[in-house]
């Protein structure tokens, strides 16, 4: 064994030691693994130089738009965001003969499954969001930092699996950030091979059918995963498999393999826990060498130190306090696009309010709202376009919204103020938006001068300048009153209590036997 490591001034979990860029393209489900076993891991093979050698990098952030860091709690915490990303690249003959699909070998590599994971500021609870891989979203230009080829942002929307073919990772990470507004702190991958020898090292994860299960059509689709009815154990490419599934588990579709794979890492976890073979030295500087040989990460979480202090952090949250959920979503064709729940996920996660609903709730007037660092411009100097939003699926747009809403704008100082008349929009509630950076001050100030909270101020590639959205909300009067805010996790979301051992997948009767 070598000699532990000395501490250095770049081993801080947000440290800014930069390595090259890999190109090998690795799989989600054994990052999560990797910090799970770390977390329940004790601290004695930490240190050791090699590992750290281990662990491949990439860069965090490939795009030019970046969202601010949220604000601290009274105690100076503040969350931390991971995205976890998985590629259905084959780079590597073993990885291929694990995967299959041999004619994908060295193509553009896609980000199938794409996990954020929200770590609460008190470090009292976890809430993870799956996006489905054929989610329409618009991506971002994106440069690699390889070659420094510029990927030109979406014309319209693309399946946002496509996005870790814009130069890597760094440009999912931009991806999530322009559509949910959450500030990601790193993301993790993991390789195929990484599945397999993890899950071997911690004995199985139990896993429950409903009915006998084959995934395999008469076509040769599905994962292989063959199964008697009940809970089972599965390890090793068993356990690939079952997050690989999606024919034969319900509707046959993404949504329904991302319920499986939340069920698998709920389990995942009260195994760890409960497994008392974790505790041997030899045991766990074996999944020490396999997590961290199976790891691509950004640099805030390049060392050994970094990821311990992660899973430091991760090992405070109980079972009971972690949620599973899926963003809620509508089919368009054979994609689907965010609905407005999934708005409304994504806003309970910048606000870092628990998904189970056991936070204490702050009163509006004690909730800290975020200040943009960019200072507003003067008031008759910010152009804002108003427009009128308040057609619902019942009400026509009531007449004169925007140009009411205008005048109360120029009377308030803001000269450039006009109305969009072309306009008929709807919007459930009254929203400023803003294209970029440099003009969040402006769209802020415009906020507070009606009255508008600031989780209405919005970054929008919509919008070319600052833009007042006039919601349902306002339909008449000329004083805005902010409607009291929801902060339940909405049911279409399907959340998943990390402590519920009762789950069990239901099985397509196409796929049984």
């Amino acid at each position: 064994m070598q000699e532990a490591a000395p501490a250095t001034e770049g081993d801080s979990l947000h440290g800014s030691r930069r390595a090259p860029r890999k190109h090998r393209v690795l799989r989600w489900s054994a990052a999560t693994l990797a910090v799970l076993i770390l977390a329940a891991a004790g601290t004695g093979y930490l240190y050791y130089r090699h590992l750290n050698s281990n662990i491949e990098q990439d860069d965090l952030n490939l795009g030019d738009n970046k969202v601010a860091e949220p604000t601290p709690n009274a105690a100076g915490q503040t969350p931390l965001n991971i995205l976890l990303i998985g590629s259905d690249a084959r780079d590597s003959k073993e990885n291929q003969e694990l995967g299959g699909a041999r004619e994908t070998f060295g193509s553009t590599p896609l980000a199938d499954v794409q996990m954020l994971l929200h770590l609460s500021a008190d470090r009292s609870n976890l809430s993870v969001v799956s996006m489905p891989r054929d989610t329409l979203v618009k991506i971002p230009k994106c440069t690699d930092p390889d070659d420094g080829k510029v990927y030109a942002a979406s014309e319209g929307r693309a399946m946002a699996n496509q996005s870790l073919g814009h130069g890597g990772p760094g440009c999912t990470v931009a991806t999530w950030q322009e559509l949910t507004g959450i500030h990601i702190d790193h993301f993790m991958m993991v390789d195929f091979s990484g599945v397999v020898s993890m899950a071997d090292a911690i004995g199985g994860v139990p896993v429950c059918v409903d009915a006998n299960i084959h995934s395999r059509d008469s076509e040769g689709h599905g994962s292989g995963l063959k199964l008697e009815k009940g809970t089972h154990p599965v390890k090793g490419e068993q356990a690939l498999q079952w997050l690989r599934t999606r024919y034969g588990f319900e509707d046959g579709s993404d949504l329904a393999r991302a319920k499986a794979q939340h069920m698998y890492m709920n389990s995942m976890v009260r195994q760890l826990r409960a497994n008392a073979t974790l505790s041997s030295p030899n045991k766990l500087r074996k999944l020490a060498e396999q997590a961290t040989g199976a790891l691509t990460v950004d640099s805030g979480l390049g060392t050994v130190k970094k990821l311990y202090d992660l899973s430091d952090e991760l090992r405070k949250v109980e079972p009971e306090r972690i949620t599973m959920t899926t963003m809620p979503n509508r089919y368009v064709g054979a994609r689907v696009e965010p609905t407005e729940d999934a708005e409304q996920l994504f806003r309970l996660v910048r606000d870092d309010i628990a998904l189970d609903g056991k936070d204490a709730r702050k009163a509006t007037a004690e909730k800290a709202e975020e200040v943009s660092d960019d200072p507003a411009a003067a008031k008759d100097e910010i152009g804002v376009l108003v427009q009128n939003g308040t057609r619902t699926d019942n009400l026509a747009a009531a007449r004169g919204r925007a140009s009411t809403v205008a005048g109360l704008l120029t009377e308030k100082g803001f000269d450039k103020a006009v109305s969009d008349r072309s306009a008929s929009l709807s919007e459930a509630t009254t929203l400023v938006r803003y294209p970029s950076a440099e003009l969040e001050g402006d769209a802020q100030a415009v906020a507070k001068s009606l009255g508008i909270p600031m989780s209405s101020v919005k970054k929008s590639t919509d919008v070319s300048g600052v833009t007042l959205v006039v919601g349902a909300d306002w339909r008449e009067g000329t004083r805005y009153k902010a409607p009291k805010e929801d902060d339940t996790t909405p049911k279409t979301a399907e959340a998943l209590n990390g402590a519920d051992d009762t789950a069990c997948m239901h099985v397509n009767p196409g796929f049984t036997w």
